[in-house]
């Protein structure tokens, strides 16, 4: 049986075959690299503090330094376009700064775990610093690989590969640290997450540098920026800065605009509203399973441990999937699955603490959900020009969440307002927009039929 018209032509054993590319498997452990220290400066870090005495005032503040996620498009166009020197000559352009910003997270994980906080709370500040600006320049660098490492049709496992590395991570750098500073103390729970970010080098190391093609129509667009500065009466170093950030961050959205033209637009906004009845899903989760009845042990071990084993299970679906069909007809169906499933949690809020009313609500709603982020994670992928990948990815990314993330500040206020069975049902009514949206952009601005680059995957 093949794939019907719009899908990749492969069957179901050839789409399953996607999982066993070397490059495929390599982004497990670069996306383990990647999920490692986003708790150790979170959720983690601020247990630790608190742990150890440090006041609540000071861990609120500090709780910032989590915000280098959030602005690191404002240093991609850097990573696209700045080799690093020796690294990037040995190592290659994306492995250069994959490695740079690994070894800086090691480092800054080893020095938290060797400083006193209540004693030096200025370097902790420091390390984590570090730690979070390393940790996103290695999620800047990483995604780029991803997606200029393999063809269109693997994106799909290459997104659900990824995510398993992370969860895998988050359980680790989460529950494995607050055991082993129970077992131990703190320093040696930081300083075994020091040594892990030896998967991620180690993994650098081995896998080989994408080499993506640039199209001629983004040459021609680079051609038109070296003959604008031949004309330019600026010399020197303001020459060289201004062709910089015309190549660096001018580029990029100027070739978004030129490939997708009135629909850009369309397509940013898609991209900011695709998530958001998810979003408000996940903040709201756990304060309605305590609401409605259920004990913490039960949240933990259906919602939390049954939960993640449903999500990695709908992403690994995802990337099947994508190769099977296609980006976009997966892409349809989650738009529309996914705003369905929330619908689910208002059945449970009528039906009241039922276990097996939760355990076919998280079933429905976290496969739904893992399968809706590898495909949308494929969808950005190709999306990006390889010439720009890390640019153009940073900027999807961070939009991708803001929208979502700052309406749930008001979901508080919207249960309160109409309980959680109409919540629910509110949150899904969210989605409509998205689902119209991703109808339009089948129509009018479908990826899997947009030339892209050619993608040389042999000799991993």
């Amino acid at each position: 049986m093949r794939a019907s018209a719009g899908g990749t032509g492969r069957d179901w054993r050839q789409a399953l075959g996607v999982y066993r590319h070397p490059r495929v498997i390599g982004m497990l452990f670069l996306g383990f690299s990647a999920g490692l220290p986003l708790l150790l400066v979170g959720g983690t870090f601020t247990a630790w503090l608190r742990d150890l005495g440090v006041e609540l005032a000071a861990i609120g503040f500090l709780s910032w330094v989590g915000m280098a996620h959030s602005v690191k498009v404002f240093w991609a166009p850097v990573v696209d376009r700045l080799p690093l020197p020796l690294l990037s000559r040995i190592l290659g352009r994306r492995r250069a700064w994959m490695f740079l910003a690994q070894g800086a997270i090691g480092l800054s994980l080893l020095g938290l775990a060797f400083t006193d906080p209540v004693d030096h709370l200025g370097w902790v500040a420091a390390w984590a610093v570090l730690a979070a600006f390393g940790s996103a320049t290695q999620d800047i660098a990483v995604d780029a690989y991803r997606i200029e490492a393999v063809s269109r049709d693997r994106q799909g496992a290459m997104a659900a590969s990824y995510i398993l590395g992370y969860r895998v991570a988050l359980l680790v750098a989460g529950a494995g640290a607050l055991h082993l500073a129970a077992v131990g103390d703190w320093t040696l729970a930081y300083a075994a997450m020091a040594a892990l970010m030896g998967v991620g080098l180690a993994t650098t190391l081995i896998v080989r540098e994408p080499e993506g093609d640039v199209d001629r129509r983004t040459w021609q667009t680079e051609q038109r920026v070296v003959d604008y500065l031949a004309r330019t009466r600026s010399q020197g170093w303001r020459r060289d800065l201004a062709a910089w950030f015309i190549g660096a961050v001018v580029c990029p959205f100027a070739d978004f605009i030129r490939r997708y033209g009135r629909m850009a637009l369309v397509i940013l906004v898609f991209i900011g509203i695709f998530r958001i009845s998810d979003i408000f899903m996940g903040v709201m989760a756990n304060p309605f399973y305590l609401d409605l009845g259920f004990t913490k042990g039960q949240i933990a071990n259906v919602a939390a441990a049954f939960g993640l084993a449903m999500t990695l299970l709908g992403a690994g679906l995802g990337g099947v999937l994508v190769a099977r069909f296609g980006i976009m007809p997966m892409l349809l169906l989650t738009a529309f699955m996914a705003p369905l499933t929330n619908l689910a949690f208002s059945w449970l809020a009528l039906l009241g603490p039922q276990m097996g009313g939760l355990v076919l609500a998280i079933v429905a709603d976290n496969i739904t959900g893992g399968l809706a982020v590898a495909v949308f994670i494929a969808y950005l992928s190709i999306l990006t020009n390889t010439a720009y990948t890390a640019t153009q990815y940073a900027l999807f990314s961070s939009l991708m969440t803001l929208p979502g993330q700052f309406l749930a500040g008001f979901t508080g206020l919207l249960v309160e307002a109409v309980g959680w069975s109409w919540f629910f049902v509110t949150s899904a009514l969210a989605g409509l927009p998205a689902i119209a949206l991703a109808f339009v952009l089948a129509r009018r601005a479908n990826p899997d039929h947009a030339p892209r680059p050619e993608i040389k995957e042999d000799g991993d």
